[in-house]
């Protein structure tokens, strides 16, 4: 069910809780085998709702709050209860009655005991906290997203609702010997973002979203723990956008800031 799992342990102050899924553990079939959060429009919706209750109740955790990813760089924000989705909040307008997703490509919340998730195939899901503060986030960050700065918008966010001391995780993606891209395509990124300049296994351009994804956040004072197998090099246990040739599920990124001793 985890690709990577860190459970909320009491300091005196409310600590986070941070998961990377994966693909295993849950009930979807064919391409979507098994853990599956994404493809909601194509993947069986009862499928979904069980994968989503195996997961919550595993980690006792509250309805998790999505967006709708489009590369770009908005925010979503939660500071109120109003600004929560309801429980079938992530699959949207494929509920009756269901309000679309919010559109963005980060979340940052200031309220506990609200999860935030990030769904992934190949792009880097970071998820972002200062438990000090009482300030947690969440970013979708491919290629578009670190060159149109998308987590500095999203730290810039979190420090102005008091964090100061930023700590983050990234979790699994494509990796920088799988990401091969056009040689102009590559060009045009090395020269925005110097630390992304990597060589396939095929010995041609590429792209190395994790480095590029370290340097931006290190270079915004935040710490950055690295818990990132490559998607496409694992496809037993990750879903990979190019690995299945656009067909995947997704996994998620998630945090949560556990309100029990905050």
């Amino acid at each position: 069910m985890f690709s990577y799992l860190r459970e909320p342990t009491p300091r005196g102050v409310g600590d986070v809780g941070v998961a990377f899924t994966d693909r295993r553990g849950g009930v979807s079939v064919g391409g979507f085998r098994s853990l599956n959060f994404g493809r909601t429009d194509v993947d069986e919706l009862a499928a979904l709702r069980t994968n989503m209750s195996l997961l919550r109740a595993r980690l006792g955790i509250a309805p998790l709050q999505t967006v709708h990813q489009v590369h770009g760089t908005m925010i979503r924000h939660i500071d109120r209860v109003d600004d929560l989705q309801g429980p079938e909040g992530w699959l949207g307008d494929l509920v009756p009655g269901g309000a679309p997703v919010p559109v963005a490509d980060s979340i940052v919340c200031t309220l506990p005991d609200v999860p935030l998730a990030i769904r992934v195939a190949d792009c880097v899901p970071v998820v972002l906290a200062d438990v000090h503060a009482g300030v947690i986030g969440a970013a979708h960050a491919g290629r578009v997203g670190l060159l149109t700065r998308v987590l500095q918008a999203t730290v810039d966010a979190m420090a102005s609702r008091g964090a100061t001391s930023l700590e983050a995780w990234v979790g699994p993606h494509i990796c920088g010997r799988c990401y091969e891209v056009p040689d102009d395509m590559a060009a045009q990124a090395y020269r925005a973002l110097p630390a992304l300049r990597a060589r396939s296994r095929w010995h041609t351009a590429s792209l190395d979203l994790g480095a590029g994804t370290q340097a931006v956040l290190e270079a915004a004072g935040v710490r950055v723990h690295r818990v990132d197998p490559c998607t496409l090099e694992h496809p037993d246990t990750l879903f990979s956008h190019r690995g299945s040739r656009g067909r995947a599920g997704r996994q998620i990124g998630l945090i949560w800031r556990d309100g029990s001793t905050s």
